[in-house]
């Protein structure tokens, strides 16, 4: 039944197969040993170092047909176009940069594409010969008209950034927009200022565009900076800006800031214009939080245009009297110190002065009753209190003593101490001006040696002042005056030398004044020696200049002044210790001291002593006036000491002359008995002259 099959066309196809796979498996058994033999060959033995993109390479990409042995190991052997490796390697463009330098110069065995070309050895000036566009980069459409060699302006590290154009090249009249056109170069801005025909460099400089410096003054059209100015081409007035339709100069002097405007000019306002519509808080400075409530007023009542303080509020405005605290309540104003008296009072109470609380006018005490303690509100820290010198008053009120006006001047009532005889609890030193005793006070004790503890026993007058006091009333001890009265207590320094008890001359105990000294024996130094006392310092001495020279030392005063009580009583002149000298030495009218009964002189009609005298005659007084004890009852002495010489009688006894106006003695006219005129003695009528002791009683 079974009969053999004919092999068909896919079972010898298969047959085939499997021969080829057997015979492929004994060529090419060869080859793979030879290949895992290479596996373990060290290549860098080479010299060619397999590395990056060289690592990741077939064998046979630069080993063509089974060949290793010649393979070149620099780079442009293989990468070349025309060479026998360039169907399997990457070759340089047609457009590559003209260079001599090994591919390794530039690229790495990673990859030909970013690579670094340094420019290190490239002659500066010759960018051009390979930046042309096309070997490499050249300068774009856009690029500034400019035959300057590229490293001028750009780096051979990168293009950008460039360095500024060197402008020092182009002439002044040179035209920016040539190049900042906004295509070759940087141009003006959309939202650039109208400019006209100015050139960029009117306010641009040459290194760049900003900062920039805007030149006004180069403005055509005077007040017109909102035309620029306008928020769009240069800064505009801000959103909280015055509402306004004045041009910014009205305000803004400086044309190089805003900041540094001037400020409104507010007499451009009217006086209806209220303030608020623009000092609201948002355009301009508002009221704070804290300011005082206003109502309807305007603050041009209070501030000023120029500034917001120092302002005047005028109180004359609140139509509510009386209410000071519903502003200075310490958070719209000033309210009440911490150390404030404490009072329900309306501040106008005392503070009449509405610009200053310094100046407020003394506390209404009437409003206080008398029962009100003073130190409630002058404690120190309310009001003024008491000093810490202040006497002991224990719980006396102040108004004891002082005013409701003022501290000062006060009276303190003794009246209401209510301990007495305890002067010196006060009068101490401690408690000005309750003084104590001053350094010179007499002994604080009695005569008997008990202390005197208190000022009240002596000083007496009201409490109101030290002087006068009376001391020698509480003395019973007699005759020790020099207890108090030595030389630290009140005291001249100039008394007389005695050792009498002060109470010899002194009997007045409220006064120096007034005291008569007892020249007796028991006071007197000595006698015969006033001058010793009386010299004018310790005693009065003689008045200077109108006493009669008497020499201290020659004559005694008591030779003359008989009185001890009183150099003005009526004195007698001893002419006994006047030593021998003529009458005219004192009598001559300038020694007058003792009135009427002093040296006089010659009255004015005393017969001429001149012409007594023409025959050299010595005549004194006391050629007439024998007695010392008076002027009068003198009868001239015609004796022979007038001089017994011609022409004598007429000397006195002229017609019409009266002398001393005795009568008896005047001058006679009768008929002329001689023709020729002689004297009187001469005439054969007259008696002449006797000699002494014989006189003239009459004419007969």
């Amino acid at each position: 039944m079974n009969q053999p099959r004919t092999p068909d066309l896919m079972s010898l196809l298969r047959h085939l197969l499997a021969l080829l796979v057997l015979v492929a498996s004994g060529l090419i058994a060869p080859a793979a040993q030879a290949q895992t033999m290479g596996r373990d060959f060290d290549h860098n033995r080479t010299g060619f170092v397999l590395s990056g993109a060289h690592a990741r390479e077939r064998c046979e990409s630069c080993h063509v047909n089974g060949v290793f042995k010649g393979t070149p190991r620099d780079c442009q052997t293989c990468h070349t176009s025309g060479s026998r490796l360039a169907r399997n390697n990457t070759v340089k463009s047609a457009n590559h940069i003209p260079t001599t330098a090994p591919c390794q110069t530039c690229h790495t065995s990673q990859s030909f594409s970013g690579a670094r070309f340094s420019h290190a050895g490239v002659a500066r000036g010759s960018c051009a010969t390979c930046h042309n566009t096309r070997n490499a980069p050249g300068k774009p459409t856009n690029h500034i008209a400019t035959t300057a060699s590229c490293d001028t302006c750009h780096r051979t590290t990168a293009w950008l950034p460039a360095t500024g154009t060197d402008h020092s090249t182009f002439t002044a009249a040179t035209n920016c927009a040539s190049c900042h056109n906004g295509s070759s170069a940087t141009g003006k801005t959309a939202r650039h200022i109208a400019t006209g025909s100015l050139n960029c460099t009117s306010c641009h400089s040459t290194r760049g565009w900003l900062p920039s410096s805007w030149n006004h003054s180069q403005m055509a059209v005077a007040n017109t900076c909102s035309s620029c100015h306008n928020g769009n081409n240069a800064s505009g007035k801000s959103a909280t800006h015055l509402v306004t339709t004045a041009q910014c100069d009205t305000c803004h002097k400086s044309t190089a800031s805003w900041t540094a405007s001037t400020k409104v000019d507010h007499s451009t306002f009217s006086a209806a214009t209220n303030c608020s519509t623009c000092h609201n808080g948002t355009t301009a400075t508002g009221k704070t939080a804290r300011h005082i409530t206003t109502g309807t007023l305007n603050c041009t009542s209070c501030h000023s245009t120029t500034t917001w303080t120092p302002s005047s509020w005028n109180h004359s405005q609140m139509v509510v009297a009386n209410t000071c605290s519903t502003c200075h309540n310490g958070n719209n104003a000033s309210g009440k110190s911490a150390t404030h008296l404490v009072t329900t009072a309306q501040c106008d109470t005392c503070h009449k002065s509405t610009t200053s609380w310094a100046a407020s006018t003394a506390v209404n005490h009437s409003t206080f009753t008398t029962a009100t303690n003073c130190t409630t509100c002058h404690n120190g820290s309310g009001a003024t209190g008491k000093p810490m010198t202040h006497i002991p008053v224990a719980a006396t009120n102040c108004i004891s003593c002082h005013t409701t006006t003022g501290w000062k001047p006060h009276r303190f009532t003794h009246s209401q101490v209510v301990v007495t005889n305890q002067c010196s609890t006060c009068h101490s030193g401690s408690y000005p001006p309750a003084d104590g005793r001053p350094a010179t006070h007499v002994p604080y004790q009695s005569l008997t040696g008990v202390a005197i503890t208190n000022c009240d026993t002596c000083h007496k007058a009201g409490y109101l002042s030290w002087t006068p006091a009376r001391l020698h009333a509480s003395i019973t001890v007699t005759s020790q005056c020099a207890t108090c009265h030595i030389a630290v207590k009140p005291n001249t320094g100039v008394h007389i030398g005695v050792t009498g008890n002060c109470e010899s001359c002194h009997r007045s105990t409220s006064s120096w004044a007034s005291a008569t000294f007892a020249h007796s024996p028991a006071n007197a130094v000595g006698t015969g020696t006033c001058d010793t006392c009386h010299n004018g310092v310790q005693a009065k001495g003689k008045p200077p200049g109108t006493h009669i020279p008497v020499p201290v030392g020659t004559a005694k005063c008591d030779s003359c002044h008989r009185s001890q009580s009183s150099f003005a009583t009526a004195v007698t002149m001893n002419h006994n210790v006047v030593a021998t000298a003529t009458c005219k030495s004192c009598h001559s009218g300038a020694f007058v001291s003792q009135g009427i009964v002093g040296a006089l002189g010659k009255p004015t009609n005393h017969i001429p002593e001149a012409t007594q005298l023409l025959n050299g005659a010595s005549l004194d007084c006391k050629s007439c006036h024998t007695g010392t004890t008076a002027w009068t009852t003198v009868r001239m002495n015609h004796n022979g000491t007038m001089g017994n010489g011609a022409g004598w009688c007429k000397g006195c006894h002229l017609s019409g002359t009266n002398f001393l106006g005795n009568m008896d003695k005047e001058s006679l006219t009768h008929e002329r008995r001689s023709p020729v005129p002689t004297d009187c003695s001469m005439s054969g009528c007259h008696r002449p002259l006797g000699n002494s002791g014989s006189t003239y009683t009459n004419w007969d």
